[in-house]
């Protein structure tokens, strides 16, 4: 089936349609909402609360762009509405924020993706947003502190912290593993 036919049978409420267009999405959409979400449980919640969304509206697809792109917004977007209805807390403002250079990333060449993903999903939870938005899902500084009404300032600091933060996880793994 189509992408096409399977929007249109979406639509159309046709439930194998649902199902089919669910099976093709959900496991690159849990993934999304696992980087937001604190648990598997509240990821659950959210990749539900998205279909829904995305089964609400997909007669506003417009072809503009991928149909998975269109889909992944709407994850991160409800995945975000979940971050603003908990009242995220951010760290303050370290002034100092743009001392965290990274010096060496050969460490992080050794590393699996799955290991990757497990130190993001580690990272403190103001810090996880915003490296997800900003490293990952491409949402500029300003986009994110719109998004999560934040000052832009805030974004960018939290977004340093965050690499800093990954920097000593993967350091750590390193010297964990030759010893």
């Amino acid at each position: 089936m189509s992408e096409e036919d399977l929007i249109k049978g979406c639509i159309k409420e046709d439930r194998a349609s649902q199902v089919a267009f669910y099976k093709k999405f959900s496991s690159k959409m849990m993934a999304v909402c696992m980087r937001y979400a604190k648990d598997r449980m509240e990821a659950e919640d959210m990749l539900q609360d998205g279909f829904m969304k995305v089964f609400d509206n997909l007669s506003k697809f417009k072809n503009e762009g991928s149909l998975e792109g269109w889909v992944r917004r709407i994850m991160v977007n409800t995945a975000i509405n979940k971050i603003r209805a908990n009242r995220l807390k951010f760290d303050p403002i370290d002034e100092g924020h743009n001392q965290f250079e990274v010096d060496d990333f050969s460490a992080i060449d050794k590393l699996s993706e799955q290991d990757i993903i497990l130190l993001i999903a580690k990272l403190p939870q103001g810090y996880r947003y915003v490296f997800n938005m900003y490293a990952i899902e491409g949402y500029s500084h300003k986009e994110i502190a719109d998004s999560l009404g934040i000052e832009e300032a805030s974004s960018r600091s939290q977004y340093a912290k965050a690499k800093k933060h990954l920097q000593l996880q993967i350091i750590q793994l390193e010297n964990n593993t030759s010893k």
